[in-house]
């Protein structure tokens, strides 16, 4: 008896993934919708709250130095040196290269650049927005602090927002947003909440960051993912383009490109032998440009080679004329008499 073998769930992705051999067309590309209007507006009000709050040292400021003096650190010194290897889940570099080479292996499958672009979008709008927030508001860490209670604002700091919270927000938000089904979306959204709130506690556990810092951090990461359907008409045409490049560069170095058109031009060349002392006539053939070496038949040079040379002899004998010399024919007695003796 013969029975068919149980797939698992892992063989049940990958023989979906083999039936894919072009771009699927039931990819679902978010819209800008009125849901997310909403969620964007509060956000961002939000994220400005936080940051009035900072600014005129409120009750938020106070639980930054509470938290501070608590030192998490010292308290759990066990997990210290696991949150030391969790919180690479929140630097750029190893996360965005881990993130690509998903993306890209999943671009490759479905024929299609939007995730890399997609991705590409979500980094330089964290990396604009992010890095402009840390510069203009400049404030300083814990272990930098100047004065207790102060909320170290104004002094040439760059950890306000937290980049690393907003970095997990963006880097591991960012499959959630581009997951093909429903279902996988709220996995993927709970999986990289869960992992981005585990790295801002971490910069809080470590010492690296305010408390306000992390909050910021991800409201700011939660911005980026909010307002990335407002790019999607930009990435569509960016990915456009970079297939009509692809396919020109292809079809230049496969030789296909059309040939230029040939320009014609006038050559004079002699159409009769002429006797001496005539003038010699030429006509004018208009046709297609010839190559430089039939052209150099035609000009005027010094005397090359056989295969250089005219089609047509000259007339006339080609000896040089001499005053001993007997035209052809002639006998030799007319020439030199014989004497006697």
């Amino acid at each position: 008896m013969r029975t068919e073998p149980t797939l698992t769930r892992l063989d049940r992705v990958f023989a979906r993934l083999d039936r894919e051999p072009e771009r699927p067309s039931h990819i679902d590309v978010p819209k800008m919708s009125r849901h997310r209007v909403v969620l964007f507006a509060a956000t961002l009000a939000f994220y400005l709250a936080i940051v009035w709050l900072v600014v005129i040292t409120s009750w938020l400021v106070r639980l930054d130095w509470q938290v501070m003096f608590f030192r998490p650190y010292q308290q759990w010194p066990g997990i210290h040196w696991f949150v030391d290897y969790y919180v690479v889940l929140g630097q750029r570099g190893p996360t965005a290269v881990m993130v690509a080479a998903w993306l890209g292996w999943r671009s490759w499958r479905q024929h299609t650049l939007r995730p890399l672009l997609t991705l590409g979008a979500s980094l330089l709008l964290l990396n604009i927005t992010v890095g402009a927030a840390k510069i203009g508001m400049g404030r300083l860490g814990p272990h930098y602090a100047t004065a207790i209670g102060a909320n170290e604002m104004g002094l040439g700091g760059d950890i306000f927002p937290s980049g690393h919270t907003a970095n997990a927000v963006v880097t591991w938000g960012i499959l959630a947003y581009l997951a093909s089904t429903p279902r996988a979306r709220r996995w993927l959204s709970a999986l990289s909440a869960v992992t981005s709130l585990g790295v801002g506690l971490a910069t809080v556990y470590l010492g690296t960051h305010w408390l306000s810092d992390v909050v910021l951090g991800w409201a700011a990461g939660l911005l980026i993912l909010l307002a990335l359907p407002w790019f999607e008409p930009l990435i569509a045409r960016a990915e456009v383009r970079i297939f009509e490049l692809r396919e020109r560069w292809r079809a230049r170095q496969s030789g296909a490109l059309p040939a230029p058109t040939p320009v014609p031009v006038s050559v004079p060349i002699t159409t009769r032998s002429t006797p001496p002392g005539e003038t010699p006539v030429a006509c004018e053939v208009s046709g297609p440009a010839r190559s430089p070496r039939s052209t150099l038949h035609l000009t005027t040079g010094p005397h090359g080679t056989r295969s250089e040379r005219p089609p047509f002899a000259p007339v006339g004998s080609r000896r040089p004329p001499h005053a001993d010399r007997l035209p052809r024919g002639a006998t030799t007695s007319a020439a030199h008499p014989a004497t006697g003796s």
